[in-house]
């Protein structure tokens, strides 16, 4: 389903909710304090000569990251936009098994949380289709963006770097991508072959929290012009388990997870570029509490609902008077192969700095399956491909003009197919150029885009176009400091799921009804930060504002015991929020620092926009001594309590994280780290006002746990 309904609460999700109390935050704030004295400590009995690489954060050393997904390979500290990026260690500490988990605490981004099966990001308050997942700029073609219980065919622990980013150079991916676009860059396909002829990266890591367990394994090996990479992983856990006082247990039945992937890829690399080609393969199987079996059939009288049946004896479509109490928690069991074409061409001719081509096919399917029996099998078969050419500088102006097209073939059938079958086409033309004058930096951007959503059985067809364009600037008023600006004028045309659905989608409790009439919608969105990039002291902070005329989402018109019938439908919304990070360097040894972000949304009659994301404040403190590093983190998270009809309210927490890692260098040069998560110490219940099973799958408790990755 889109991800623009109301906040639906299941029957079983109606634990009393506890407010949290100011004596909750002691045991936090003590362990702070304990943290911070052993860090200053540490900080003081070290040498102060030792450098500071893994105690200090991505911040200090924006220059040296390159942001693929920029389109012009530029650094962090060369974008006018804000952009997040993860690699390294940090990337290792903030891993988790999904990619909205591994994204969660990032200034800025929250993740939507179904359990532990599936979590996609949620950027600046916009989820879904809003907000565009790449696996080293292509579309992933997976089903996460139809329905929340529906997992991002893509792996963190394979992940090299990760990047998010809004504004001019997030317009070339897509105009729809009003929130932002996630690019997960890997290994698949090699584009260089390694110095001696062999390079890889072997990952075990254990956990108490659910019982996981998971293994990655990575390797390139390469001959002359050849390379050839495989990789691996699988991950099992169990249901986890949740903070101390929750009314339903202390585990959520049903959260258990297991997933497995691999690819293999294989290039020809020379001197002006490479081609290659990798078949990735990825299964998962994983639980949906929450499920709601009660309301099964129920249907519509117009825009109202129906449950029970006429006289109890017509149960919807056809009498479904089978015992669901004994079945179970619904699984899904998803399947998934993709085949890449990745390629550049350095230097092709005059005027022409480079070509770049990405394509893929990818066959999508999983089953729901309840009482060991498949209930709805959803298929997605897709298509894609996208074809950049950088130019030379013409009168000083650097950038690229590119084409994308892809066709998506979606179905579903069974009892939950809420979607009828439809073929998305769509296309896009674009142009990015930049330039610099002096202390200043320019970036525009511009794009076409045309689609038709095709539904098979009713024989309908919606086609919709759009134009996009975005600029922005960037001023170094001072050696280190940066401000920066842009505008966007974007369009996002409907999803084959927001025109057509209608059927009810038990694992959110909703009755959908799609509307063929939507039009395209039209943001207008402004951006303005402020940064400090060298110094001890970094920090980066920016405010925006993004209208959008004929907002799509979905409109509760009724409502029957916690089942909620959706229509979509369309009106003016307006998102005005901030977020920033600072830190500090005490010294060569230790650090500190702080984030914060929050949100403020509502459509134009003055109601709220459901599942808004709560603001947060994070502090961390990051110590080094000798091999060790240390990190704390606390996050308190505001109590949500701006709700949308038929929404709760969602009490604030606190949770404090600690990362510990020794890190050492094997006789041959290659390094190798051991390193120890306690995530949320205090066991503290918390509950995602972003889920649409927040009261039925709460976030885990208590966990630590233990990963050893050695490279070779």
């Amino acid at each position: 389903m889109g991800f623009h309904a109301q906040q639906a609460q299941p029957l079983m999700a109606r634990a009393p909710i506890l407010k949290p109390q100011a004596r909750d935050l002691r045991p936090v704030a003590a362990a702070v304090i304990g943290l911070l004295l052993s860090s200053a400590a540490l900080a003081q009995n070290a040498e102060d000569t030792t450098p500071a690489t893994a105690a200090t954060t991505a911040t200090t050393t924006l220059p040296e990251v390159t942001v693929s997904a920029s389109g012009t390979n530029r650094t962090v500290d060369d974008m006018t936009t804000p952009v997040t990026v993860l690699q390294g260690d940090a990337l290792v500490q903030q891993r988790g098994a999904s990619l909205g988990e591994t994204l969660a605490n990032e200034p800025g981004i929250q993740a939507t949380h179904f359990g532990a099966g599936a979590s996609r990001p949620v950027i600046r308050g916009m989820d879904g289709a809003r907000v565009k997942v790449l696996n080293d700029g292509a579309v992933i073609q997976d089903a996460s963006t139809i329905s929340p219980d529906h997992a991002v065919v893509s792996e963190p622990m394979l992940a090299t770097q990760i990047e998010v980013l809004r504004g001019p150079s997030a317009l070339i991916y897509g105009a729809g991508a009003i929130g932002g676009v996630v690019n997960v860059l890997d290994n698949k396909i090699p584009t260089k072959v390694p110095e001696k002829g062999y390079e890889g990266q072997v990952e075990v890591r254990a956990g108490t929290g659910a019982n996981d367990a998971a293994t990655a394994l990575s390797l390139t090996a390469g001959s002359g012009p050849f390379a050839l990479h495989v990789e691996g992983m699988a991950r099992n856990a169990d249901d986890y388990r949740v903070g101390s006082g929750w009314g339903l247990g202390n585990k959520v039945d049903g959260s258990r997870a297991r997933n497995a992937g691999g690819s293999v890829g294989l290039s020809w690399i020379g001197d002006s570029g490479y081609v290659g080609l990798a078949y990735t393969r990825t299964q998962a199987r994983y639980g949906l509490p929450g499920h709601n079996h009660s309301f099964e059939g129920c249907h519509t009288h117009g825009l109202q609902l129906h449950c029970g049946g006429h006289d109890d004896h017509d149960h919807g479509e056809e009498g479904h008077d089978h015992d669901h109490e004994e079945e179970g928690v619904p699984v899904v069991d998803m399947h998934s192969e993709r085949y890449d074409l990745r390629s550049e061409w350095r230097q092709p001719f005059a005027g022409v700095s480079a070509i770049r081509l990405r394509g893929g096919v990818t066959r999508y399917h999983h089953d729901e399956i309840e009482g060991g029996e498949i209930s709805t099998s959803f298929k997605n078969r897709a298509h894609d491909m996208r074809v950049d050419v950088l130019h030379e500088p013409i009168a000083g102006w650097t950038g690229l003009v590119g084409f994308e097209a892809a066709q998506r073939r979606f179905s579903a059938t069974g009892e939950e197919a809420y979607v009828q079958p439809t073929r998305t086409q769509s296309q896009g033309v674009y142009l990015l150029e930049e330039r610099r004058f002096g202390d200043f930096g320019v970036e525009a951007a511009l794009r076409h885009d045309w689609q038709s959503v095709y539904a098979n059985d009713d024989g309908l067809v919606r086609k919709h176009k759009g134009n996009s364009l975005s600029l922005g600037g960037s001023w170094r008023f001072m050696p280190g400091y940066r401000l920066s600006a842009h505008v966007t004028s974007a369009s996002r045309l409907p999803t084959a799921e927001e025109l057509y659905a209608r059927g009810l989608h038990m694992a959110t409790s909703t009755y959908e009804l799609g509307n063929p009439d939507l039009r395209k919608e039209r943001s207008g969105n402004i951006d303005i930060g402020v940064a400090r990039t060298a110094g001890d002291t970094t920090y980066s902070v920016n405010v925006y504002r993004n209208r959008v005329n004929n907002y799509i989402y979905g409109r509760t018109v009724d409502e029957h015991d916690g089942l909620q019938l959706l229509q979509y439908a369309q009106q003016t919304a307006t998102f005005t929020g901030l977020e920033g990070q600072i830190q500090h360097r005490i010294d060569a040894n230790w650090t500190v620092g702080a984030t914060g972000d929050l949100v403020h949304a509502k459509l134009e009659d003055g109601s709220k926009i459901p599942r808004l994301a709560p603001a947060r404040v994070g502090l961390r403190v990051a110590g080094k001594w000798a091999d060790w590093r240390s990190e704390a983190q606390w996050q308190l998270v505001k109590r949500q309590n701006k709700v949308a009809d038929y929404e709760t309210e969602t009490p604030g927490y606190g949770m404090l994280n600690w990362r510990v890692s020794y890190h050492q260098t094997s006789s041959d040069g290659t390094p190798w780290q051991i390193y120890l998560k306690l995530d949320n110490l205090t066991n503290k219940l918390a509950y995602v006002h972003t889920s649409f099973i927040k009261n039925a799958a709460p976030l885990q408790g208590r966990a630590v746990s233990l990963g050893f990755i050695k490279q070779f």
